[in-house]
């Protein structure tokens, strides 16, 4: 039997990054539990006003965030908040699939087009790898906002 699974980002801001990533994946910020928000409702104000609501201190309202997708198939993304800032390479990193069955120059080109868009999001280029058939196609390191190490591929 499968397991459905969470990842886990250590943040120092966890509503900023959940942001750039829900973003960069297209995923949605759930609303609180028990709380029908409307269509167009802002669910990050929804929390805030969640939060006071049930007493949480102000400087308590941004310790943890998270996002999913909206379609139900990718993983729920989970951000906590921690004291210590990054200080080692990811052992674990997300491939964010940015040209699925794309080869070659185009395939290239895509990526470029994505890598550009998630820089103006926050995101830092890190090195593009060519590809090298028939082991790669190509791919690209990212970092998000906060230094995680992510690739386009």
């Amino acid at each position: 039997m499968s397991r459905h699974i969470q990842i886990t980002f250590d943040a120092n801001d966890p509503k900023a990054l959940s942001t750039f990533w829900r973003d960069a994946l297209g995923y949605v910020h759930p609303g609180p539990p028990g709380v029908d928000l409307p269509a167009d409702a802002d669910p990050l104000a929804a929390w805030d006003e969640f939060l006071a609501r049930i007493g949480v201190p102000p400087e308590q309202r941004n310790t943890k965030s998270a996002i999913e997708d909206p379609d139900g198939h990718g993983p729920r993304l989970f951000f906590q908040q921690v004291p210590e800032g990054k200080v080692a390479k990811n052992r674990v990193h997300l491939d964010v699939r940015a040209a699925p069955g794309l080869q070659g120059e185009e395939r290239m080109a895509a990526l470029e087009a994505e890598c550009d868009r998630l820089v103006a999001l926050g995101a830092k280029r890190a090195r593009r790898h060519e590809p090298e058939p028939p082991l790669s196609a190509g791919f690209i390191v990212m970092a998000d906002p906060e230094g995680n190490e992510f690739c386009l591929d």
